[in-house]
C-alpha cells in the first residue's frame, strides 16, 4: 500500500482552518502531524476535519504550543507527552510545566510522533537548556521503537537546522539558537539512536526550506531555513519513494509561516 505522511507547523489551527481543510482535500495525506495549534484540546476543529474522513488526536492548552495527529488510517495506542518529558520552569512559576509538545499514535502500518521542540529563545536563556533537555528526553524515549521492525518516525518542528546548508545565510544566524553545536549534536544523537533524516527532494528549489519569516519579504526572496523534519527508522526510510516541501501552501495571505513537508511510502 502507498501511505502519504506529512508534518506542518500550522501556526494556529483556528486561524488557518480554511487553509488546513483546503490542503487536506488537495494533498490528501493519510497522516498529518500538526504543531503549534494555539488552541486547547477541546477547541480543536474535530468535526470539520472528521467531515473529510480524518480522526484526530490533539493535545493543547490554548497557548503557543500544542500538537496533533490527523489520520484516515486510524489512531491506536495514543500517547500524549513523552514518557520522560521535562517541564519548563518559567520565571514567574513555582513548578515546572510539562507543555503539550508531543503526541504519538499508530496509524495503520506506521507509528508516528508529532513533536514541537522548544524554541530555545536565546543561548543564555533557561529555555535553551530546557530545549536540550527536551531533545535528550526525546532520544531516550524513541530508542525502543526506533529499533523495531515497524515503520516508525518522529515528525515535526524541531527548531534546529541540521546543517549550514539548511540556512539561507549561515552568517545571519551566528550566535543564535537553532544552529548551535549543542542543538545539532542533539539531532545527531537521534541518528545514533537509529533514526535518519528523510530529506525532501524539491523539484524546483536547491534548498528545501520549510520556514520563512513573515517580515522583510523573506518568502518571496527565499530567505528560509529547514527546521521541519522527518526522522524515520530504517523500515520507514527504506519505504520512502518521494518527499517534498509543499511551498504552494506557504503562498498567499493568511498562511502559516511554515510549509508542509510530505513523505510518500510504499509499504
Amino acid at each position: 500500500m502507498t501511505v502519504r505522511i506529512a508534518t506542518w507547523n500550522i501556526n494556529s489551527v483556528t486561524a488557518r482552518l480554511p487553509k488546513l481543510l483546503e490542503w487536506l482535500e488537495s494533498a490528501k495525506p493519510d497522516v498529518l502531524c500538526l504543531q503549534e495549534l494555539k488552541c486547547a484540546t477541546d477547541a480543536f476543529p474535530f468535526e470539520a476535519v472528521r467531515e473529510l474522513g480524518y480522526e484526530t488526536a490533539a493535545h493543547g492548552t490554548g497557548r503557543w504550543n500544542g500538537v496533533a495527529i490527523v489520520s484516515r488510517l486510524g489512531l491506536d495506542d495514543v500517547v500524549r507527552d513523552l514518557p520522560g518529558q521535562p517541564g519548563y520552569l518559567a520565571d514567574d512559576a513555582l513548578l515546572p510545566e510539562v507543555e503539550p509538545r508531543a503526541v504519538a499514535a499508530t496509524c495503520g502500518p506506521v507509528r508516528v510522533w508529532s513533536v514541537y521542540v522548544p524554541n530555545g529563545r536565546e543561548v543564555d536563556h533557561a529555555h535553551y537548556r530546557y530545549k536540550l533537555e527536551w531533545l535528550e528526553a526525546l532520544r531516550k524515549d524513541v530508542l525502543t521503537e526506533a529499533a523495531g521492525e515497524r515503520p516508525f518516525a518522529v515528525l515535526g518542528d524541531f527548531n534546529v537546522a541540521p546543517t549550514d546548508e539548511d540556512l539561507f545565510d549561515p552568517a545571519a544566524f551566528e550566535g543564535l539558537t537553532h544552529v548551535t553545536p549543542a542543538e545539532r549534536a542533539a539531532l545527531a544523537s537521534l541518528r545514533e539512536a537509529g533514526l535518519q533524516d528523510v530529506v525532501p527532494r524539491p523539484l524546483k528549489y536547491d534548498h528545501p526550506y520549510t520556514y520563512w519569516d513573515y517580515r522583510q519579504l523573506a518568502f518571496p526572496k527565499n530567505r528560509g531555513i529547514r527546521i521541519d523534519l522527518t526522522y524515520g527508522n530504517k523500515p520507514f526510510a527504506d519505504a520512502v519513494t518521494d518527499s517534498y516541501v509543499d511551498r504552494e501552501a506557504r503562498k498567499g495571505k493568511g498562511t502559516s509561516d511554515h510549509a508542509p513537508v510530505v513523505v510518500d511510502l510504499a509499504l
